[in-house]
């Protein structure tokens, strides 16, 4: 099954390299730009199943580029990333046809979980889901709210993003390092100590489900053992 490919156009070459190597490990393949011509260029040589493209950059802006995309490829889904914030600049991007709009900065995690969505709702008989549920536990990462049994949990984002790696792996061992990486971008170990108050916090909230646990793996991560 061939990958899903991704034109990532963004000039901040740091930036590029952290958010094309995540994109990577969660399986997509990802074509890189540095400016809007090269990323028009890039997409008019050999597509791509969704545009993540910055908005202020050299030569052309995202915008601009996204228009004349649109020209000929009104369909492909397109994600802006950018550390504008002012109210015109989103509905500018959305006049142009963007499908969202994420601003900087922002968690690796949510960045994936938008892109999944939107290539998702583009798959012709596909209709989206934001839920994961297990066992007796569902999870609406879109409003970070988790439900317990049927009893609402308001989590906060950092929560949300646990909790979601670790209702995508059920009975599995997620290292800690893993989280850490969805999280804050790296596993600094200075990180670990916040990290166990994230999952004190939620082995409280699980504490009220009939089906799940929150075990600790010394030395390893964690594990959410679920009985199906």
């Amino acid at each position: 099954m061939s990958k899903e490919k991704i034109l990532l156009v963004e000039d901040d070459a740091t930036l590029s390299f952290i958010v094309e190597d995540a994109l990577k490990r969660e399986g997509f393949d990802v074509v890189c730009a540095s400016n809007g011509e090269a990323g028009l260029e890039r997409f008019r040589e050999s597509g791509a199943d969704i545009v993540v493209a910055d908005v202020m950059m050299p030569r052309m802006d995202g915008f601009e580029m996204v228009r004349l995309i649109r020209l000929t490829s009104p369909a492909v889904p397109v994600l802006f990333l950018t550390a504008r914030t002012a109210l015109d600049d989103v509905v500018k991007g959305f006049e142009l046809g963007a499908n969202d709009y994420i601003r900087k900065p922002f968690q690796i995690l949510e960045l994936v979980v938008r892109i999944r969505a939107l290539l998702k709702r583009n798959r012709p008989g596909c209709a989206e889901d934001t839920d994961l549920t297990v066992g007796d536990c569902r999870l609406d990462f879109a409003s970070q709210r988790l439900l317990v049994g049927g009893d609402p949990v308001e989590l906060s984002h950092t929560e949300a993003v646990i909790i979601d790696e670790l209702f995508r792996h059920p009975n599995e061992v997620v290292e800690a390092k893993t989280l850490m990486y969805r999280i804050w971008q790296n596993d600094d170990y200075n990180n670990l100590n916040r990290l166990h108050g994230f999952i004190y916090k939620l082995r409280k909230y699980l504490s009220r489900s009939a089906s799940l646990e929150l075990l600790n793996v010394r030395g390893v991560g964690y594990k959410l053992a679920a009985r199906m």
